[in-house]
């Protein structure tokens, strides 16, 4: 290889290697994703609806991602304590979801456990809200970004990934709740 190649590839893996550690001190270590939308239903139709994990079939777009995923439901349903686990194509991953708290009428938290295609919990919630015209619902999700998935989540955009599924899957709630 020439000099003056060789010169190049190191300017250019040096400038790579820089790049890098710039983005790794400074892209966010947390993600936090929300959508809302608003249901022309009461807030306590709303609330009721969503409390239940196996509703989720109905409107949630990972559903619809892997019409195959084998999904377990363990627990009571609507309730604290209650689970969903799921082992789905490379679209859905596996993982569960468990009910962590339930405020009524106004949030339900969830944890998430992800196995594949790598692990990890975040912390997901459902809002609502009663407002002029309906329910408001507010669908979010905060993640740890440790480095290096940080510097891989900016440069995918992964928050603009939830987001766009979220949106997807409130339009697909209220299509549902309004019928």
């Amino acid at each position: 290889m020439k000099t003056e190649t060789r010169k190049k590839l190191f300017g250019l893996l040096g400038a790579l290697v820089l790049i890098f550690a710039v983005l790794s001190i400074t892209a966010p270590t947390q993600m936090h994703a929300e959508q809302s939308i608003v249901i022309n239903r009461p807030v306590g139709y709303v609330f009721n609806y969503l409390r239940s994990l196996r509703a989720g079939e109905q409107w949630s777009p990972w559903f619809k991602m892997d019409p195959d995923m084998k999904v377990e439901y363990r627990g009571p349903d609507r309730s604290v304590g209650g689970i969903v686990a799921w082992d789905g194509n490379k679209n859905v991953g596996s993982g569960e979801q468990e009910i962590k708290a339930i405020e009524r009428n106004k949030r339900i938290d969830y944890e998430l456990r992800f196995k594949k295609p790598m692990e990890g919990i975040s912390t997901a919630y459902l809002a609502t809200e009663a407002v002029e015209g309906g329910t408001k619902v507010t669908w979010g999700m905060d993640s740890p970004m440790p480095f290096p998935f940080n510097v891989f989540g900016f440069l995918m955009n992964c928050k603009g990934m939830i987001e766009k599924v979220y949106a997807e899957g409130l339009a697909n709630l209220k299509t549902t709740l309004e019928k």
